[in-house]
């Protein structure tokens, strides 16, 4: 009897450490938080349902937290990081940013970054689709490995806006936040006055006859309604008008984006001392294909409204040496 008292209180005692091991822990992982980091929407959004772990790794729960949230909103990166899979899982749109120690998770979220690329805290990383396990919110995961998280210790934990930081950390924190505004400042600005010449003087044409209906520069979306880099000039043109090729070049790429709808990609080689690249968007439409030598002023395509877009009109982009820049400080 007292042989078959210990097997029992051992087998009592490893079932007990196992259960514990599987259980999802938040104190060792407080450690791996990214710093700075804060809500994936806009201001302080409604959580519609908490984090409500399983007990065992393969039980049910809700593993992450449902933010009130609009199709064609606006998702921010939850903490800098680089993305570690953009696609469809279940059916359902998915982008995870690995940010070291930790993941988040969007779902359902429509995103045209690549796994790979780079993101910094509060970019626009996409925008909410439909589908999901609810209607008109996001689901926002975090984990550690394969242990779920709470994602409100980001933001403090439930009910807070802040998360607490060591004394010693603080100036480090601080440095390091005012370090990585200063760069998306200067980044923004660089892009915004880099004029690569004067304009006119680079033998490029409009691609279409029609009026600057949005610059390039800094604005409010007027569908996403956040504050964010209008990345091209929108020229107002009626759905149907003929798109010509502003220079000699190769099409490199031609693909449909959720965001910019039909996008056309043209590789102008060097052009006065500058490596050039333009972008075609919302198009109806495009003539050509990847692989195609088009001529200046060659009809590539014609002017749509697909995508997000407030109607008919060509987003023309720009690169110089690989840098985004205005399309207006080239043509």
């Amino acid at each position: 009897m007292r042989a078959l008292g210990r097997y029992v209180r051992l087998a009592l005692f490893v079932l007990i450490c196992l259960c514990a091991l599987a259980i999802p822990t938040h104190a060792d992982a407080a450690s791996q938080l990214p710093t700075p980091a804060g809500w994936p929407l806009n201001g302080t959004p409604v959580v519609r349902r908490g984090f409500d772990p399983p007990t065992v790794v393969w039980g049910s729960g809700h593993r992450g937290v449902d933010l009130v949230a609009q199709p064609g909103q606006a998702i921010l990166a939850a903490a800098s990081g680089v993305v570690a899979f953009v696609g469809s899982i279940a059916g359902k749109p998915v982008i995870s940013i690995d940010h070291g120690g930790v993941r988040t998770t969007y779902e359902p979220v429509i995103s045209t970054l690549r796994v790979g690329e780079r993101v910094a805290f509060g970019q626009v990383i996409g925008v909410l689709g439909t589908g999901g396990h609810c209607q008109g919110c996001l689901h926002w995961g975090l984990r550690e490995g394969k242990n779920y998280l709470d994602p409100l210790l980001l933001v403090g934990g439930p009910g807070g806006r802040l998360r607490l930081v060591a004394e010693a950390q603080r100036e480090i924190v601080k440095r390091e936040a005012a370090a990585r505004a200063a760069a998306v400042s200067a980044s923004r600005h660089a892009a915004i006055m880099d004029s690569g010449g004067r304009p006119g003087s680079h033998g490029f044409l409009y691609p279409v006859t029609g009026p600057v209906t949005s610059a390039f520069g800094m604005r409010m979306h007027p569908l996403l309604k956040v504050w964010k880099l209008h990345d091209g000039t929108d020229f107002g043109a009626a759905c149907g008008t003929a798109i010509r090729a502003p220079y000699a070049g190769v099409v490199t790429r031609a693909y449909f984006s959720p965001a910019y709808g039909n996008r056309l990609f043209i590789g102008h080689g060097s052009v006065d001392g500058m490596r050039v690249q333009t972008a075609f968007n919302h198009a109806s439409r495009y003539l050509v294909r990847p692989g195609q030598r088009v001529n200046r002023g060659q009809v590539i395509g014609e002017v749509g409204s697909t995508g997000f877009s407030t109607g008919c009109h060509l987003h023309l982009m720009v690169w110089l040496n690989g840098r985004l820049s205005n399309p207006m400080s080239w043509l």
